[in-house]
């Protein structure tokens, strides 16, 4: 064909051909530019599903105008010939720039986000592209990715959202084979895609929806990370074997330059499971720009705290008790562990937000400490029988997976602080770490003389986890009783009043009572950080922001991980409008509190205020995720289980919101807050009636709030509704009846 003319363009050179189309270089001679124009090939020309492929790639593309998707400019015929007309593109595909070897790790993430840019784009058109694969990836010889061939996409009338699905078991699609000699194993009448880079839902043939781009993007970054295939063999069932039933190997054992945090991502992105996978291709372009950023800016590209040199991870000790009754001892040990360690200077230590997703995890301690970048790793078990305890613990080199120190404790209970500071004083030695007199200090202060009112103490600790409040204020009393120095009891209950006047009652008592156990505690310790992030939990309490603000940075600069303090800086920034600075921390806050779904609540609103959409998609994902491991760990947990459902409804996922409801109301039956919450959840899925019922509950439980009722954009759906008004106009009635009594 070189030299002929077809329509108005003039074929100039042959690039390339496969099984669905030849691509000639041609002149646009009535614009003076050069373009690509990809033929169906005659013998598939009269085939019709062949054709309709063909015309489905033209008019998915050309609905697209992103600068990291290929540009459609025509759909043309001449006789019997059908041609698409593109844009013409110079470089190489991923697949030929790999070539078995993994990419620079800056330019995989610079890539990275500009295709998850793209197919963020693709999705909100309602186009689910269903073949990416690095021969359909493309980089220009100016750096820019674009994306290709969308002859599997499937085109829908609205934006596709997760809880959508597109094609199905009896959709067809032909066998292709790319320009580059690809072999790919579909064939009609089975699942869509090509076989190495489908997501499980693929391969089984069931109904997809963007999340299973998300799946096929996330094994295009493995390869580009590793330069191997993540699921591959000599046949298609071996292949299709290894995606719903096997992980590949590690990113980081087979490429240790690769940062940790990329791992990450990567491993979030091939869940098998399309609920624990990413949820948009945004919030996946927000971690991979997250990433970039800290990569830029010569920040370490690994999770919190992850320095060279000496830096530990502290992993939850194995619980070996015959039940669960001493997994509060467990965890509070744990815990301990890590506060004592962070004592020490030399010693970089992960926060729990950081390990906690490890905890009973079957993973080694060399392969946690590579995804977390931790130069070592405290592994350890636990069993407590009556008075006696032993106590395993083993310090792990995370490189060369070698034990450098190990020892074993048989001691009473009461010698449990004894254990805490020989362990942490052991790791120091193994790292030839000299303590100040002022360390050794801090790490022999015992926070109680009492045995049991530290069990108290930690048992407390433990139900204020689990937003069991009320039982965690009773421990905490005991505590005292036992001890009535014990300032971090004191603390404990300081805490427990500001959260239940924040959430549950807005009785001036909790704050009173607050405000004594936190005096209590700073009296006897000024310099408790805990002590003073409780101060500043009770001036937000008290509307006081600026106060909050103030001791919030005060318990920070005693203990840079203070966790609690950022969960109230977050909030008292955003409600006195210095969106900017608490924008400026928000990677700090989760890096040291991201365990605490609370904490994520106010960044999120930051970033919304600020415009920052990407920002506020991550950390809206984030919270997603948290609230469900928080859920699987503590199941009675009303309050993360309607913030669940608030995200579902986001997501379109109404009946698993109206699910999570339900089972909140369930548990909690006469608390006000969770009632009216859930009358907002409905309002959001325009649930009218079951909306009005939950706020009638609500106020009739004593939610009281009456101007934010009616301002509350959740509410919209009901405004104009007769008996909203009714509910609103009695209420205030009421309550200035009340007020003038």
């Amino acid at each position: 064909m070189i030299g002929q003319t077809v329509s108005h363009y003039r074929i100039l050179e042959k690039l390339g051909t496969g099984g669905m189309g030849v691509v000639y270089m041609a002149e646009d001679t009535r614009l003076g530019r050069n373009v690509a124009l990809k033929f169906l090939p005659p013998d598939l020309a009269s085939d019709r599903q062949s054709l309709e492929r063909f015309q489905r790639e033209a008019r998915a593309a050309s609905a697209l105008n992103h600068p990291n998707i290929c540009t459609i400019y025509d759909l043309g015929e001449q006789g019997e010939q059908v041609f698409i007309v593109m844009e013409l593109l110079e470089g190489d595909t991923i697949r030929n720039r790999i070539h078995g070897q993994p990419m620079d790790a800056e330019e995989l993430v610079r890539f990275g986000c500009q295709i998850a840019d793209a197919l963020d784009a693709a999705h909100s058109k309602g186009i689910v592209h269903r073949d990416i694969k690095p021969a359909n990836i493309f980089i220009t010889n100016r750096g820019q990715a674009k994306i290709l061939d969308f002859g599997l996409a499937k085109l829908s009338r609205q934006p596709q959202r997760v809880g959508e699905t597109v094609g199905g078991p009896n959709s067809a699609a032909a066998t292709i084979m790319e320009s580059s000699g690809e072999a790919n194993l579909t064939s009609p009448g089975t699942a869509l895609g090509t076989v190495a880079y489908m997501s499980p839902e693929q391969a089984r043939g069931e109904e997809t929806d963007v999340r299973s781009d998300i799946f096929s993007f996330g094994v295009v970054l493995y390869e580009m990370a590793t330069g191997i295939q993540a699921f591959s063999g000599t046949t298609s069932a071996v292949v299709f074997d290894a995606i719903l039933n096997r992980m590949p190997p590690s990113v980081l054992r087979m490429n240790p330059k690769s940062p940790p945090e990329l791992a990450h991502i990567i491993n979030k992105a091939i869940e098998k499971d399309r609920k624990a996978r990413y949820q948009t291709a945004a919030s996946l372009r927000a971690d991979l720009e997250r990433l970039k950023r800290e990569s830029d800016s010569g920040r370490t590209p690994a999770t919190p705290a992850a320095p060279a040199g000496k830096s530990v991870a502290v992993l939850y000790f194995e619980n070996l008790a015959s039940g669960q009754e001493d997994e509060y001892f467990r965890d509070g040990m744990s815990e301990d562990i890590i506060t004592e360690l962070s004592k020490i200077k030399e010693i970089a230590v992960f926060p729990r937000a950081a390990v906690i997703t490890f905890r009973d995890k079957t993973v080694t301690a060399p392969e946690i400490g590579r995804q977390l970048g931790a130069t070592f790793v405290l592994t350890g078990s636990l069993r407590r029988s009556g008075n006696r305890l032993r106590v395993t613990a083993q310090l792990i080199e995370t490189e060369s997976g070698h034990s450098v120190w190990a020892e074993r404790y048989d001691r009473e209970l009461k010698d449990v602080f004894e254990v805490q500071d020989d362990i942490a004083k052991s790791i120091t030695q193994a790292l030839r770490i000299t303590l100040t007199a002022r360390e050794q200090r801090a790490i022999e202060q015992k926070p109680t003389e009492n045995m049991e009112a530290y069990d108290f103490y930690l048992r407390g600790r433990d139900y204020t986890h689990r937003e069991n409040l009320q039982f965690a204020i009773q421990m905490f009393e005991h505590a005292i009783k036992l001890d009535p120095s014990f300032a971090l009891a004191h603390v404990g209950i300081a805490h427990v009043c500001g959260r239940i006047y924040e959430l549950h009652d807005r009785n001036p008592r909790w704050i009173e009572r607050g405000w004594a156990a936190c005096e209590r505690a700073l009296l006897l310790d000024p310099n408790l950080h805990d002590g003073l992030a409780a101060r500043a939990r009770i001036y937000y309490a008290q509307g006081k922001y600026e106060d909050a603000v103030l001791y919030a940075k005060k318990a920070l600069e005693k203990k840079p991980n203070c966790e609690d303090a950022y969960n109230i800086l977050g909030r008292a920034l955003l409600n006195s409008d210095r969106l900017e600075e608490a924008a400026a921390v928000a990677d700090k806050a989760l890096e040291i509190s991201g365990d605490d779904y609370n904490v994520y609540i106010p960044y999120r609103q930051v970033f919304e205020r600020l415009g920052r959409k990407n920002s506020a998609a991550g950390l809206r994902l984030k919270l997603a995720q948290t609230l469900e491991r928080q859920i699987q760990i503590v199941p009675e947990d009303a309050r993360a289980r309607i913030l669940l459902a608030g995200t579902y409804v986001e997501d379109g996922r109404s009946a698993e919101a109206t699910e999570q409801l339900q089972r909140a109301i369930e548990l909690r039956p006469e608390d006000a807050n969770v009632h009216y919450n859930a009358a907002c959840a409905f309002g959001l899925m325009g649930e009218k009636v079951k909306s009005l019922v939950e706020l009638k509950k609500a106020t009739e439980l004593g939610y009281s709030n009456w101007d934010w009722i009616t301002r509350d954009t959740d509410l919209h759906c009901l405004h104009g509704e007769p008996e909203f008004d009714r509910i609103i106009n009695e209420g205030r009635a009421k309550a200035k009846g009340t007020s003038g009594q």
